[in-house]
């Protein structure tokens, strides 16, 4: 009796022990899936267009009809206005800082001592080389895009030209792994390409 006791008791174990690693196991896939839904397009776009603060290491490509142009340069931005940029690359403007703070434009050569301020300046970051400013152009843009592709998510908008000059876009990559943006492209109406920009180094949300 004490042995039939003894058996069922292994077999009620066995069964808890089973029952445990079912659970557990299709508990955790089910964590895993929750923490990929975090991932979704959908989610990846309201993070970008919600961040309040990125520090980068960029290289922009701007082209025109006759030539093009290169620069290395390093942007720090916090919300709600403090935007600093400055020139690493070309040599013969290397050193060249602009801040801003929401009211003041403060423009330093570092090379040669040199600073100059203005004030009541207007908003900088609508610069289009700021990733701050395609957000805003985004929010603003009542048709703007959300594409999804194996490893990337695309957000299109509008470029924001004082003419409104129609078909002009930007179009920013945003990685689905590390969730940062990895390229900005300003292409004109037929589609050939204005500005490029490639994010070597961010950081989103970084604090001061």
């Amino acid at each position: 009796m004490k042995k039939k006791q003894f058996i069922i008791a292994i077999i009620i174990i066995i069964i808890s022990i089973s029952l445990f690693y079912f659970f557990t196991k299709n508990n955790y896939k089910t964590l895993q899936f929750g923490n990929n839904s975090i991932k979704s397009a959908e989610n990846i776009k309201e993070y970008i267009l919600n961040l309040n603060s990125y520090e980068a290491q960029i290289q922009v490509e701007v082209h025109s009809n006759k030539n093009q142009n290169q620069y290395k340069m390093k942007q720090i931005y916090h919300t709600p206005n403090l935007a600093k940029q400055e020139i690493i690359e070309p040599e013969s403007i290397n050193g060249l800082i602009t801040t801003y703070d929401g009211n003041h434009l403060k423009i330093e050569n570092t090379k040669l001592n040199l600073s100059k301020i203005y004030e009541n300046y207007p908003y900088i970051a609508e610069n289009d080389l700021w990733l701050s400013s395609f957000i805003q152009s985004y929010k603003q843009d009542s048709e703007a895009i959300l594409k999804e592709e194996e490893n990337q998510v695309i957000l299109q908008t509008k470029l924001q030209t004082p003419n409104n000059q129609k078909g002009n876009k930007k179009i920013l990559y945003i990685d689905k792994k590390t969730l940062k943006p990895t390229k900005l492209i300003i292409e004109d109406m037929n589609q050939k390409m204005q500005v490029y920009i490639l994010y070597n180094e961010i950081k989103i949300n970084s604090s001061r």
